[in-house]
């Protein structure tokens, strides 16, 4: 049974729980109640952990595909009978409305199931040796062999969800991992390797060690048994990692600040609907939330209409509520970060066309006129429910508007012109094209990754396969 009430959590380390040493105090962010102690792993405890992911590898090598498809299967049958105690996990540690928190736990759902699928296609190819003029009487094919162990580093956003694109399609590849998750959210990792104990991982081959990053992630950074780094976070922490990681392998996906062109559209209150979602959902706490929306200026006045009502119908609240729509921000801090940029653009006279205000934790959502392309909202990730919309005269400028940025994860376009459309798709120096709709959709098979700031590799589970397995080649002389 997965517990949420203020108890003493234990490490993850080769298939068993063992007690840390010293805790921390994992607080609620909308209500500031203890919710757990969580243990603060020392150095020595890493190492344990990377000697356990070393024959938890040997394990999952071991495994056929189909028995490796088939622990997936059950983990996620597993999820899906536990899913509103998963929930409750979310709407505590992270401060998730339950309503968003099911869905995540639904998705989670289906990208272990795309995973289990996955573990199935893992396989090389034959090679025309003979195209070459002195591979005549030679036969050779590639085959895909597992890295070993992964160290899966995962942020507070989509603990359970953004975990299963790491630990998915390194089991469905026959490696091992050591899952380091955000301090904020560790009983999300927790639960999982419950699930996954239960669903009959070999021991090892799932280890969850949580703590300080400049311990932990420090350790699986620089080890050079760890084969792999799999990182979601901050642009800061992503170059560190890339910095120390030396030969190993490493994905970042480093977030962005999605944009949006609004070209033309046959429904605009649909598009201001789908906008709000993109903008608000998870209080902006999302890589690609709606950042900022460039509106062709004849549509703009009434788009702006009309998003802004939209916008007044969200509830903010108890994350535990059903009613609740937008809650607390992961802390005090960051909605107090945010809250100074919009003092900032404000002072810069900048309209602030609706919220900007801040109870506690809670950041109203916010909605800015025409920000200026200096001003934080414009130029930084927010990760808070903040957005700006701005007009624009030609396509051309609004092309330039969007690629003005330092991230590249994904943006969105609505247009009824089909050569529009593809412009962009050829235009835009994003990692993601997302035509009528918005930058904020996403389904867990597809590719996900971003250019510029926004990271290198990408995920979505075939994607990551390829990203965790050697590609070995093997050549026989006939």
């Amino acid at each position: 049974m997965i517990t949420t009430n203020s108890d003493k959590k234990r490490l993850y380390i080769g298939g068993e729980w063992l007690e840390g040493n010293d805790h921390y105090d994992l607080r609620s962010p909308y209500s500031g109640k203890v919710i757990a102690q969580v243990p603060l792993a020392e150095k020595e405890t890493v190492l344990k952990a990377i000697e356990c992911a070393e024959q938890g590898a040997k394990e999952m090598k071991k495994l056929t595909a189909l028995e490796r498809s088939n622990i997936l299967e059950r983990a996620a049958e597993i999820f899906k009978e536990r899913l509103e105690e998963c929930a409750l996990i979310l709407a505590k540690e992270n401060a998730k409305p339950l309503k968003a928190a099911r869905g995540e736990i639904l998705r989670t759902i289906e990208t272990y199931k795309f995973a289990a699928e996955e573990a199935k296609r893992i396989h090389g190819e034959t090679i025309p040796m003979d195209a070459a003029k002195n591979g005549k009487g030679r036969f050779a094919y590639t085959k895909r062999e597992p890295l070993g162990v992964i160290a899966a580093i995962t942020p507070f956003n989509f603990p359970f969800n953004l975990a299963a694109h790491k630990l998915g399609p390194a089991f469905a590849a026959g490696n091992s991992v050591i899952l380091k998750p955000a301090s904020q959210t560790p009983l999300s990792a927790l639960a999982a390797a419950g699930i996954f104990e239960e669903a009959g991982l070999p021991k090892g081959a799932l280890n969850v060690v949580t703590g300080k990053g400049s311990v932990v992630g420090n350790v699986l950074v620089t080890d050079p048994r760890i084969k792999m780094v799999t990182f979601t976070g901050s642009v800061e922490v992503g170059l560190g990692i890339k910095e120390r990681a030396g030969l190993k392998k490493v994905t970042l996906e480093l977030g962005s600040n999605s944009a949006v062109i609004i070209d033309s559209a046959a429904d605009l209150d649909a598009v201001a609907q789908r906008c709000v979602e993109g903008s608000f959902a998870y209080s902006g706490q999302v890589c690609i939330s709606v950042q900022r929306i460039y509106v062709q200026e004849d549509l703009y006045e009434s788009f702006l209409q009309k998003f802004t009502e939209k916008t007044k119908q969200l509830k903010f609240g108890d994350p535990e509520s059903e009613d609740t729509d937008l809650s607390a921000l992961i802390s005090i801090n960051e909605a107090k970060r945010v809250e100074g940029w919009i003092e900032s653009a404000r002072n810069a006279g900048t309209e602030i066309a609706y919220g900007g205000q801040r109870t506690g934790a809670i950041l109203h959502p916010t909605i800015i006129k025409n920000a200026g392309s200096t001003q934080e909202v414009s130029c930084q990730e927010a990760f808070a429910p903040i957005v700006s919309v701005n007009s624009y005269k030609t396509w051309d400028e609004a092309i330039d508007l969007v690629n003005d940025s330092l991230y590249g994860l994904q943006a969105g376009v609505y247009t009824t012109s089909m050569p529009k459309a593809f412009d962009a798709v050829e235009r835009l120096e994003v990692g993601g094209v997302i035509v009528n709709d918005i930058p904020s959709f996403r389904v867990d098979h597809m590719p996900y990754g971003g250019v510029k700031n926004s990271g290198t590799g990408r995920e979505g589970i075939k994607y990551s396969v390829e990203e965790m397995t050697e590609l070995k080649l093997a050549v026989f002389t006939l």
